[in-house]
């Protein structure tokens, strides 16, 4: 996590000097919750508990950031330059890509996207992509003239396979003439992939040019789920693909699951679930379907009557969670399942584990840098934070791009938010619950310049009820989240969320 003890802070903190990230809970040794953190134990497993998950499932952020993306404003013309320009050079770089384009249209989705079968769509975006590279990487200063240090790169969408494999190795070929990236035993270079969506060759072609990390959205291998929700597949073509992924040297496989789709049962996705076990994916996640189809245009092809009740869904999320863990998978959290050994589930372990819009991370040394239609950025300069986001509209986003191409003042980003101190101080506070179960209150106190049971005295008095239901413990040390409160991490995050009660309570799915 960043380190903003450097930092000019306004009072009431001060410059104290920060310890590392990875200070351990000061707890007493008989305490039997002492191991929260550090080593995998059963303590660390979570606790299902259907009374507390109805009595405090609410809606809520995910935190990929703090503040949320709810809070970006209009960006002031030349921001952007001056926050790049601005970057701190020796900070190594997390590269995102955003590919909107999907052959067929998932009734489920919420994510930005475009429905075409026109493979020239590609090629343009393509060229849109390139520019903004190098609208972008003209303004980071680096070390000695080098190109700028990549650790982590990822393309989402979409459908980034939608690219045809020429195209993506035109695209990482341009990039390797503007960036330096660490050897692909060092760094995370991962991509999306729709399993229909793939030709031949384009597994070794992603592997050759160093892509070490896939994730495939499967959601369920139930044939009547897959034609409610418009995406069918075999789970043959899965296991075909996860097993050419590990002949050609893929360090980690992801798989997204979604529990709450139409016709879905516990029996039906247990069936599921246990067939992806047999599969031996390194990862999972397990998200569950919020059905919003007011915002979101798709999700009018679901028929309600066809959804699984409150109850069925709570049966399937405790069915899945026993029936991972029972399998080995170590909870990470928000929908989060890793084997032990994956870098994830290490670095949980290690009191390293970071979070941002790619969610669950070991980069978060990182600043991120978005390109593409919708893409979020996060830059850190000597003084400030930022986060930055491009136009979420192709058209308006291909038309800024066109125009910077002579008037070099224009810059992508349509949207801002600097983040404060204050802010800083609560996004440690929130991303240390979420990703370690924990906050140490001298920690705080020492990054900070704070008296953290002063500062957050309001906050921890609304947890007392937490702590009575024994999602939490609360002592002069800090704050532990229990088994029966690690489903429910995201609720303990938002009692310290200054933002969360004052606008926008509705915009958010529920936790469970």
């Amino acid at each position: 996590m960043t380190d903003y003890s450097a930092q000019t802070n306004p009072q009431p903190y001060n410059n104290a000097e920060a310890p590392p990230s990875t200070t351990r809970p000061v707890m007493q040794p008989d305490n039997p919750y002492a191991s929260t953190r550090g080593n995998i134990t059963s303590k660390q497993l979570p606790a299902f508990d259907e009374a507390m998950i109805q009595k405090y499932n609410r809606s809520g952020p995910r935190y990929t950031s703090y503040p949320t993306a709810l809070e970006f404003t209009e960006i002031a013309d030349g921001l952007e330059t001056k926050i790049l320009q601005s970057r701190e050079a020796r900070a190594p770089l997390s590269l995102y890509f955003h590919i909107p384009f999907c052959r067929h249209l998932c009734y489920y989705c919420a994510c930005n996207k475009i429905i075409t079968k026109k493979n020239s769509d590609s090629g343009d975006y393509l060229e849109y992509l390139i520019a903004e590279i190098k609208l972008k990487r003209r303004l980071l200063t680096t070390e000695g003239g080098k190109n700028p240090v990549v650790k982590q790169l990822h393309l989402g969408g979409g459908t980034p396979t939608f690219l045809r494999d020429e195209e993506m190795v035109q695209l990482w070929e341009f990039l390797q003439t503007q960036f330096e990236f660490l050897p692909e035993d060092e760094g995370d270079y991962s991509i999306e992939i729709d399993p229909r969506e793939l030709s031949g060759n384009t597994l070794k072609v992603l592997r050759d040019l160093g892509f070490n990390r896939i994730s495939l959205g499967v959601q369920d291998l139930d044939e009547s789920v897959q034609i409610a929700v418009n995406r069918v597949h075999s789970a043959e073509l899965i296991e075909n693909v996860l097993t050419e992924a590990r002949e050609l040297g893929f360090h980690s496989i992801n798989i997204d699951l979604i529990y709450g789709l139409p016709h879905q049962t516990p029996e039906t996705l247990e069936q599921t679930v246990r067939r992806i076990i047999e599969m031996a994916p390194d990862r999972l996640s397990v998200f569950n379907y919020a059905h919003l189809p007011e915002r979101f245009k798709a999700q009018r092809q679901i028929k309600e009557a066809d959804l699984p009740s409150p109850a069925a869904k709570l049966t399937m999320l405790g069915n899945t969670i026993n029936t991972l863990t029972e399998a080995g998978y170590q909870y990470i959290g928000i929908d989060h399942f890793a084997k032990p050994d994956d870098e994830l589930a290490v670095a949980q372990r290690e009191g390293k584990l970071h979070r941002n819009f790619q969610g669950y991370t070991i980069m978060g040394d990182c600043d991120l840098l978005g390109f593409g239609v919708s893409s979020i950025s996060q830059i850190a300069n000597a003084n400030s934070r930022y986060i930055l986001q491009n136009d979420t509209d192709l058209q308006a986003y291909q038309a800024t791009i066109d125009a910077a191409q002579h008037n070099l003042a224009i810059m992508p980003a349509v949207k801002v938010i600097k983040t404060s101190i204050k802010d800083r101080l609560r996004e440690y506070v929130i991303m240390n619950l979420l990703c370690h179960d924990y906050i140490d209150f001298k920690d705080v106190n020492q990054k900070f310049g704070i008296d953290a049971i002063t500062y957050f005295i309001d906050e921890i008095a609304q947890l007392g009820a937490m702590q009575e239901d024994r999602l939490i413990d609360m002592d002069a040390a800090g704050i532990r989240v229990l088994p029966k409160g690690r489903l429910l991490g995201r609720n303990v995050a938002m009692v310290f969320d200054e933002y969360l009660d004052k606008k926008h309570k509705n915009r958010f799915s529920k936790v469970i």
